[in-house]
């Protein structure tokens, strides 16, 4: 398995060095070169697997370099710090099924592959006895996941931009409570678009990236997105039955990471994933593109669904390479093309393949509290991200084909929006609980990228 750049820019290069590499060196995004599908042998020998296995022989299909007996370890490590044995449980609601993804440290599912790549980071620079600044920018929950993921971990840093007084209070918390002294918040006075953009600038800085060993713990690294197929495919397995009948899933999406691991899970096991539908909230640029053929820039609004207040989706260009055909050259075009008008238009025959590929729907805030006080009314409380995908998954639904909407984060990190829907706060769980009364840390500084360079390169191993 070699990994190439949607972009065309460099030669194939291995699983450990695309993790290190983060955001390739000519702008693009890293792919594998080929997804072969797995056998209907393979399939049934899956079906068989706990959570740990299934993970193991998923991501090892993808991996060429790391023993077996290391990654299984990596694998078993990682997913010692999730509470429920299952790891990613399937919960029955009214008809429909919530994959909770939200057992890990952090409460959200972000921890489903931040906890793997942590621990992959920790493997690779022991091997090479090298040392990693990781740079990053979070809307809410990427924040606190990648942070437990390598907090105190030898030979690495980590600064992470949150844009200032955007993101949950909790959210806030969890981030600048943790006061090792490898970790570093910065809060940007801004958007997280703002955000993320001063992260790629700066990984685009070959000289600055090379200088400081800056290192992506974003979905634009590859093992972000790996590590989330196998609870895609783990949730098929579990549904499909064995006439391997296809499952439905809904998706509460800003970055696009989540549901183009999605995609690649559908690639991996055909015929067991069937619609992909994508959920979003007000902010729209991602529903737009799949119902209206335009992928174009709009103002960001400030939602009860924080971690999906975007505008420009870091991994659209994954799924722009399959839309054009693997071809780099028109990938780099667009994405420039788009760097300068914030507008890409698609033809009659891409906008109908899109609509192949997934269905979307935007939900306005009403509708994600009455969708968490509908719920709450059956028994089952949702976070607000989790509700966006729940109203656009029963708006979408097929009545033939199960359904399952993925449950990205724990109620109790979005107090407000919950209270604002049910009439109280939910009760906090033990890993929340206390953090207010807790020692923080965080720097605020402007968005400029200027500003942020400073710092890090200040502050750097």
């Amino acid at each position: 398995m070699k990994y190439i750049s949607t972009r065309g820019g460099i030669a194939p290069i291995g699983f450990s060095e695309a993790v290190m590499m983060g955001l390739a060196t000519d702008g693009g995004l890293l792919l594998p070169d080929e997804v072969v599908a797995a056998t209907p042998e393979e399939i049934a020998g899956w079906r068989r697997m706990n959570y740990r296995e299934l993970a193991f022989a998923v991501i090892s299909r993808f991996v060429d370099d790391i023993p077996a007996d290391d990654l299984r370890e990596l694998l078993n490590r990682s997913y010692d710090s999730f509470a429920h044995p299952e790891i990613t449980p399937l919960v029955r609601v009214d008809g429909f099924h919530i994959l909770e993804l939200f057992h890990g440290p952090t409460l959200a599912f972000k921890d489903v592959a931040l906890q793997f790549l942590g621990n992959v980071f920790e493997y690779l620079l022991r091997k090479s006895g090298g040392h990693m600044n990781i740079l990053g920018a979070t809307s809410g929950d990427t924040g606190s996941a990648a942070i437990y993921g390598v907090r105190g971990k030898e030979r690495i840093n980590i600064f992470i931009l949150h844009p200032y007084k955007r993101v949950s209070p909790i959210q806030e918390l969890q981030m600048t409570t943790v006061t090792d002294a490898n970790v570093f918040n910065i809060a940007v006075e801004g958007t997280f678009d703002d955000g993320q953009a001063i992260v790629k600038a700066i990984f685009n800085d070959l000289d600055f990236k090379e200088k400081h060993a800056l290192g992506a713990v974003n979905s634009i690294n590859w093992a972000r997105i790996l590590a989330q197929v196998v609870y895609y495919v783990y949730g098929a397995l579990r549904l499909s039955g064995p006439t391997g009948k296809a499952v439905d899933f809904s998706v509460p999406t800003g970055n696009f990471g989540d549901i183009f691991a999605g995609h690649v899970a559908r690639l991996l096991v055909p015929g067991l994933i069937g619609r992909l539908i994508l959920a979003t909230n007000e902010n729209d640029l991602l529903s737009r593109f799949v119902n209206q053929g335009e992928y174009s820039l709009g103002k960001v609004v400030q939602t009860s669904s924080p971690s999906m207040d975007i505008q420009v989706a870091s991994n659209f260009e994954r799924y722009l390479y399959y839309l054009y055909d693997k071809d780099p050259v028109r990938v780099r075009e667009s994405m420039a093309a788009f760097g300068s008008s914030g507008r890409l238009l698609f033809s009659d025959a891409e906008q109908e393949r899109v609509r192949r590929d997934f269905l979307a729907q935007s939900v306005t805030e009403a509708e994600t509290r009455e969708t968490i006080a509908d719920c709450y009314r059956q028994g089952y409380l949702l976070d607000p991200h989790t509700a966006v995908g729940v109203r656009a998954g029963l708006k979408l639904r097929r009545p033939e084909v199960e359904l399952v909407c993925l449950a990205t984060a724990h109620p109790a990190k979005f107090g407000e929006a919950v209270s604002r829907a049910i009439g109280r706060e939910p009760e906090l769980p033990s890993a929340l609980a206390g953090l207010a009364g807790r020692e923080s840390r965080c720097r605020v500084l402007p968005a400029e990228i200027g500003a942020i360079k400073d710092f890090v390169a200040r502050h750097a191993l």
